[in-house]
């Protein structure tokens, strides 16, 4: 069913005159080919989860936080009136997808970005923003 509305579809356009096809089914495939080709399903997973861990506010200034200097949890805490198991989600969140990293001393734990030049351009922390 829904290869035939697919074929469907190709054909219209293809009659449209807008793309030129002979075989809807080989130029479906070389569709599929490009969109792997250029971002495959595992790669796509990937990039979507680091950008979801940028997609909260939270996090963001938490970013902001540690582009000034690196912190233990406790610290963050305070800055952003989190609770300890709220900010360290948060932190395990962008840990996971490599935004930041940890070291413990003791039993203080301290976050600092992973890669501070990188992050800090990305996100243009440092800059007044409107």
């Amino acid at each position: 069913m829904l290869t035939s509305k697919i074929d469907n579809r190709l054909k219209r356009l293809a009659e449209s005159g807008i793309c030129s096809c002979e075989k809807t089914s080989e130029y479906a495939e070389e569709l599929k080919e490009l969109a792997e080709k250029n971002i495959g399903k595992e790669t796509a997973l990937r990039k979507g989860k680091f950008f979801k861990a940028l997609a909260d506010t939270t996090r963001l200034r938490i970013l902001g936080l540690l582009a000034v200097r690196e912190m233990c949890v406790c610290e963050v805490m305070v800055a952003l009136d989190l609770t300890q198991p709220t900010a360290s989600h948060h932190l395990r969140i962008m840990e996971n997808v490599g935004l930041v990293k940890d070291r413990k001393e003791g039993k203080w734990v301290f976050y600092s970005l992973h890669d501070p030049t990188s992050t800090a351009n990305l996100l243009q922390f440092n800059k007044q923003s409107t």
